[in-house]
């Protein structure tokens, strides 16, 4: 071969391999193929939890399944609800419950970060019960729990707490206890209680004192960190961004591989709290690792 063509062929070979790494998944620019007898469709899911009923929606995948499940988990109060992300899992095969906490938008009983942690488990009960299984057609031993800012500690907590989950995703996810301690002494209690208050909106049965003064008092049980022993043994994502949260994001990513995790996957994005400016490439990171995800599943 002459040095002009070994030079051509080795460029071409860099050229595929910028083209492979770049690319993105087909989840993000290209619908299902219909399907008449198991088409994709929603379910109104009326989840209880504690004497309440929680209100959600169930994007149910294409096809015969059984598929796989993602509960995902939006923020305080959730403004951002990131259903975008949600119709991104769908398309991927995903069967993705999405749900307000009590407490909040309508639902009935009161909100707290306690109640939300309850609320958590009980949605991912939802989807383990014989008639939601049969009719989303699920897989129930394939669940897999997401969550953005405080989702993603809901997440976290979850997943620490229930081994059956087969993957924890944590994005922008904020770390309740240490969070709350450290705002407390940077900025003092009337700006933490005013931050507080400009949540409440959504809210009832709480307080911007109640809500500060409960993760106060848990401020210790509430670090995610401390998960990381029992986080180890599932594929973990943490997903970062410039909005101050990833020292704690990548604390739980190092503790997690010293507890021997081996399947730590990490995304850091130069953008703001809620990814304004980044949701394909966000999309792009939740959907390649749930496909790592389902493919070590299977």
């Amino acid at each position: 071969m002459s040095f002009t063509l070994g030079f051509r062929f080795f460029a071409l070979l860099a050229v595929c391999f910028v083209r492979l790494s770049a690319a993105v998944p087909a989840a993000l620019t290209t619908d299902p193929v219909p399907d008449k007898e198991f088409p994709a469709g929603i379910i109104v899911a009326e989840i209880p939890s504690h004497g309440s009923t929680m209100l959600g929606v169930l994007y149910v995948a294409t096809g015969p399944g059984p598929h796989p499940a993602l509960v995902f988990f939006h923020g305080f109060p959730g403004f951002e609800q990131n259903l975008d992300l949600a119709q991104a899992a769908r398309r991927a095969g995903w069967s993705v419950l999405t749900l307000h906490y009590r407490g909040s938008w309508g639902n009935g009983g009161g909100f707290s970060f306690t109640h939300a942690i309850e609320d958590a488990a009980a949605a991912v009960a939802y989807l383990r019960t014989p008639e939601i299984i049969k009719s989303a057609r699920l897989a129930p031993g394939r669940i897999a729990v997401v969550g953005h800012s405080m989702g993603g500690f809901m997440a976290a907590f979850t997943g620490a707490h229930d081994p059956a989950i087969i993957g924890v995703g944590l994005i922008s996810a904020w770390n309740i206890g240490p969070d709350t301690v450290a705002g407390l002494k940077e900025t003092g209690r009337p700006a933490m209680l005013k931050d507080m208050a400009s949540n409440l909106p959504p809210l009832t049965g709480c307080t911007a004192e109640s809500l500060l003064d409960e993760a106060l008092a848990h401020a210790s049980a509430w670090d995610f960190v401390k998960f990381a022993p029992a986080l180890a043994g599932r594929p973990l994502l943490c997903v970062n961004s410039d909005d101050g949260g990833a020292p704690d994001s990548e604390a739980l990513a190092i503790a997690v591989r010293k507890a021997g995790g081996k399947a730590v996957t990490e995304f850091h994005f130069a953008t703001d709290h809620g990814y304004n400016d980044h949701r394909i490439a966000l999309q792009a990171a939740v959907v390649i690792w749930l496909e790592g995800l389902e493919t070590k599943n299977r």
